[in-house]
């Protein structure tokens, strides 16, 4: 069905409440890898039993966490074939450390839509609020849509992203495992192109790739560790854009920069796969301290 700009645009969804366990949150760990090293005590904060410290990045996912369906994405003026959708963006901000368990409520709006002639690219923004009132956390997300575009929509900007001329200030290495986006799948994300090999290959994927919120919060992880000394209560904003994909059993280059152009503390980064020519799977990412 084509999009229907007019009555997508602005729409916001009833409000959703949801729930998580700290349980949750050591899932939602060591599908990123923690506890790779189970004897240093910084990836065991990850995993404490009831008070784990927790990742902003699981704002991303704490809504559709306990979901055991594929998602659809049908929506006011939007209805598309899961399999023509992949992630292209995410972002989450946070006013203070994401508390272990808790209760939210989330209101999604869509906020733009642009047409790039092939395809559509769909951006919607959550908030998220206790019981009290008070924000937990808010997240930005865009999806790019293959074969939905031409509807007459705004281009919109270019999404590229230009890496600094000079070598990086540091690069990190980060591994995924061969299982990877089979343990991460039990984080709520149930998209088959992610675990069967035939819907993958209709996908047009010679096997099944990794989640790209799975490499944003592993990526967001490696960040943490070494900017933050592991502490995730000191990270106030953390977005990507996801420019490739990464197939399970690949190692992660991150490439690191300290960043003019964010705020104070502010760092970019981009995201490669050493082993396919350096091919990128995040750019723009902006991790800004609080």
């Amino acid at each position: 069905m084509p999009i229907n700009l007019d009555e997508a645009i602005g729409a916001a969804l009833e409000p959703v409440e949801f729930s998580w366990a700290s349980s949750d949150i050591q899932l939602y760990h060591l599908g990123l890898g923690a506890g790779g090293d189970p004897m240093d005590t910084r990836e065991l904060r990850y995993l404490t039993d009831d008070t784990p410290q927790v990742l902003p990045t699981f704002g991303n996912v704490a809504q559709s966490f306990h979901l055991t369906d594929p998602p659809a994405v049908k929506f006011p003026g939007i209805d598309i074939e899961l399999s023509r959708v992949l992630h292209a963006s995410e972002a989450v901000t946070v006013p203070g450390p994401v508390p272990p368990s808790g209760t939210g409520t989330a209101i999604t709006r869509f906020t733009e839509i642009w047409d790039k002639g092939k395809a559509a690219v769909i951006w919607s923004e959550t908030t998220v609020t206790a019981p009290d009132g008070a924000l937990l956390w808010t997240q930005k997300r865009s999806i790019f849509a293959r074969g939905e575009g031409g509807f007459g929509g705004d281009r919109g900007p270019s999404g590229s992203s230009a890496t600094p001329v000079r070598a990086p200030d540091f690069e990190l290495t980060v591994p995924t495992s061969p299982q990877q986006a089979l343990l991460y799948r039990m984080c709520g994300d149930r998209n088959p192109l992610h675990s069967d090999p035939e819907f993958a290959a209709a996908a047009g994927f010679p096997r099944p790739i990794l989640h790209g919120l799975c490499t944003y919060g592993m990526t967001c992880k490696a960040l943490v560790d070494n900017l933050l000394d592991g502490d995730t209560g000191a990270l106030a904003s953390y977005g990507a854009r996801m420019a490739g994909v990464v197939f399970p059993g690949e190692t992660l280059r991150v490439s690191v920069w300290k960043d003019a152009d964010t705020p104070e503390g502010g760092f970019s980064a981009v995201v490669t796969v050493p082993d396919r020519d350096n091919a990128v799977a995040l750019a723009g990412v902006e991790f800004v301290p609080a």
